[in-house]
């Protein structure tokens, strides 16, 4: 089966994709691409000026002082004038050779760990904090923005070392550097050092461009921002090879809308994080387009826009600003011009619905209108419609709600490759609590049963067949298999309840079907599974506390969950979990297992107090 998963897996990432990432990886092997032979020197010189307005009276973000948090919840301290840029924070781990050609230096080192937490600093979140205090007065943090930045051009030579592997983390240096110059506004004053900073990065940028195309994600979408922003910025200030590099952005900007995102809003990559990564992008992209007064996209790439931005505001609860922990989730958060907690999405809920609805996510003053004030964009009057009960066919999604509880079911429409095993996963929130919850990722590049645990079946609300997952894992970010929904009664919203159900067979002929039945104090679930040899465990995974059992129910004082199956159970416990709400950081959680051994139905019903 394994060899007819990868052809069928293969003709699902489609043809054109494939033959992109074997032509560049050949190409990088044979030395044939250009990316291999460019050269440039370190850049000198100042960076950015003492602001040229009026200092700023804006609260500016506090990080990046003494202290910093690695994937925005990872506290360490600064100990030298500048950060190592070679160094894993968490660990101390360095990268032994900084000096080399960056495709020497391995993706997965076991003796650096998580490449990515040596990219983190050199992501340039600092550049947006230092530049923040420096718009309101602070010389010192101007003075330091200029010194951290000649810092790293020394340390960082021009395509040498892990800061210069990949053309996403150059994007994202790219676009916080814009930023920063407009928050400074030195836009059109730029200074020639951070021109040809930016210029070295495009350089890097465009020879793997289609590479990052073939990804089908944030990666394509991050490149051709950088490119339209960083050329269109090269271009303003009369350097011709910008011209280039601004149509390509454009041209590949208008294409990854249309094919990412649905007409619904769904985006390829299924997470909620890449959700705001994509969103934060494109807000930057428009921000930048209005200030240098460029043409317009095309209506259709606003009308995804919007759509995106719609999606997003639906899975994200007002309270706290938290939402589903869906799909992959690597700690990545641009644009950071708040010290919210990386788990509150509104302040990108609100620009996205300003700048693409022409209305305001969230009618009261709060944080979240920060980024607005910092970028110049004007707070719309008009309140969005708020979210409702509605279904993202597209992508796979139904959002359920009577008054402040909401269930999001997840199931199969892959388009693009899923990176979890979830079909059928549930979350239920009341207010801004997560009742019951996803596991989330962890990381990228750590131990084989965290990197099998944390995307596969087992956690994830749903039910797990034969201790296998739903689809089989060909490689570390790949499933084979992709699920099909085989049934599915559309969203129905009555007085007195909201239902919607769906249902899949997988590979090995076993079937699911989840029916979702949403009232005013309780979730009711009838789950029907047949097709499967030896079992079928239904999981539940619960928000901590001090849940006890009382025959077939579970209660923790306040919630009661009662499972029922149509034959007999023959397993009903409760047993320890894990998730991973921040990048690199997992904790236990209370798991309810109920499994049986034969074709049959569940019917659980979680009440809470109305």
């Amino acid at each position: 089966m394994t060899t007819l998963a990868k052809v069928r897996t293969a003709f699902a990432l489609g043809i054109p994709n494939l033959v992109r990432v074997a032509s560049y990886r050949l190409g990088v092997r044979a030395g044939l691409n250009p990316v291999l032979r460019l050269a440039g020197g370190v850049v000198k010189g100042v960076f950015f000026r003492p602001a040229e307005q009026e200092p700023l009276d804006l609260p500016a973000s506090q990080q990046w002082q003494k202290t910093a948090l690695l994937f925005s919840y990872w506290p360490f301290t600064i100990a030298a004038s500048t950060p190592n840029w070679h160094i894993n924070p968490l660990s101390g781990a360095r990268i032994a050779e900084p000096q080399n050609n960056w495709w020497q230096i391995p993706d997965f080192d076991p003796a650096v760990g998580d490449i990515k937490s040596i990219w983190e600093a050199s992501r340039f979140d600092w550049v947006l904090a230092f530049a923040q205090r420096a718009s309101t007065g602070d010389i010192a943090s101007l003075d330091r923005l200029n010194a951290w930045l000649a810092d790293w051009c020394v340390q960082n030579a021009p395509y040498k070392g892990p800061n210069w592997k990949c053309g996403q983390e150059a994007s994202i240096r790219v676009m916080h550097l814009a930023m920063a110059a407009l928050l400074l506004g030195q836009i059109s004053s730029t200074t020639p050092a951070l021109l040809e900073l930016v210029r070295l990065h495009l350089q890097r940028i465009a020879p793997t461009l289609r590479y990052a195309i073939a990804q089908d994600n944030n990666h394509g979408t991050s490149e051709a921002a950088a490119l339209f922003i960083g050329g269109s910025w090269l271009v303003a200030h009369g350097a011709r090879e910008g011209e280039l590099w601004q149509r390509q952005g454009c041209k590949w900007l208008e294409n990854r809308a249309v094919r990412l995102i649905g007409e619904d809003g769904s985006f390829s990559q299924y997470s909620l994080n890449y959700h705001r990564v994509l969103l934060d992008t494109f807000c930057m992209v428009e921000i930048w387009r209005q200030r240098q007064s460029l043409p317009r996209f095309s209506p259709l790439w606003y009308a995804r826009s919007l759509a995106a931005s719609r999606w997003l505001h639906a899975m994200v609860n007002a309270e706290n600003g938290d939402g589903p922990n869906l799909g992959a989730n690597d700690g990545a958060r641009l644009l950071q011009l708040t010290d919210t907690d990386y788990r509150d999405f509104r302040p990108s809920v609100q620009l996205a619905m300003a700048l693409f609805a022409n209305a305001r996510a969230y009618e009261t003053e709060g944080v979240w209108n920060l980024p607005l004030r910092w970028l110049g964009v004007e707070l719309p009057t008009v309140l969005a419609e708020q979210p409702g009960s509605c279904q993202f066919d597209n992508g796979g999604f139904a959002v359920l709600r009577r008054g402040a509880v909401m269930t999001m079911l997840r199931y199969p429409r892959f388009r693009f490759r899923p990176s979890q095993a979830d079909a059928l996963h549930l979350d239920l929130w009341l207010g801004g609590r997560n009742l019951l919850r996803d596991a989330g990722t962890y990381s990228y590049n750590t131990e084989a049963q965290w990197l099998s645990y944390f995307p596969g079946t087992a956690s994830h609300n749903t039910v797990q067949f034969d201790d296998r997952d739903q689809m089989p894992r060909l490689s570390r970010f790949l499933f084979g298999d992709w699920l099909k929904t085989s049934y599915l009664e559309h969203l129905d919203v009555q007085a007195g309840t909201v239902s919607f159900a769906a249902g899949y067979r997988d590979g090995y002929s076993a079937s699911h079907r989840r029916g979702v039945h949403l009232h005013d104090d309780s979730l009711v679930v009838n789950d029907q599974v047949d097709g499967f040899q030896h079992k079928a465990v239904l999981r539940w995974r619960l928000e901590p506390g001090q849940w006890l059992f009382e025959g077939n129910v579970l209660s923790n004082g306040e919630h009661v969950i009662q499972v029922h199956a149509s034959v007999p159970i023959v397993r009903f416990e409760l047993v320890g979990g894990w998730e991973s709400r921040y990048y690199l950081e997992k904790t236990q959680v209370p798991v309810l297992e109920v499994e049986i051994d034969q074709p049959g139905s569940f019917i659980t019903e979680y009440r809470w107090a109305s």
